[in-house]
């Protein structure tokens, strides 16, 4: 890897890949998302030190919603917005404004099964 060229030649911890890209601010805010299931590697939880490569599909849980990206080139160190945007392409699908309307009344009680699944399901998540 040369000054002029950000790519790594092969595969990356996904903690380092996801700080690199920008999708978290720190490299630790990467890694304690790792850590707490909210990042999927082709659909599967991951640990921080698992390697992502060119084509892998990666699912961020942000406030309710998968953010989906994929892997494009991978890169090891922080980059500037224009190359972190050809280092991953977004496919995330734009977020339904009924999504929000999902919400419960302060002191409605935890919902049942099928409230949860209904405001799951107008989120646009699927269950394990």
């Amino acid at each position: 890897m040369n000054a002029a060229e950000p790519w790594a030649s092969g595969p990356v911890r996904i903690d380092s890949w996801l700080w690199a890209v920008r999708a978290f601010k720190t490299r630790s805010a990467a890694t304690t998302a790792c850590r707490a299931g909210h990042i999927r590697l082709n659909g599967d939880r991951v640990k921080a030190a698992q390697t992502v490569k060119v084509g892998d599909e990666v699912r961020i849980r942000v406030s309710g919603f998968d953010r989906i990206l994929v892997v494009r080139h991978t890169l090891v160190k922080r980059v500037g917005a224009p190359i972190a945007a050809i280092a991953a392409e977004d496919r995330t699908p734009a977020r339904d404004p009924m999504a929000a309307l999902a919400v419960r009344d302060r002191g409605a009680g935890r919902p049942t099964k099928r409230e949860r699944r209904d405001i799951d399901r107008l989120r646009g998540r699927e269950h394990d």
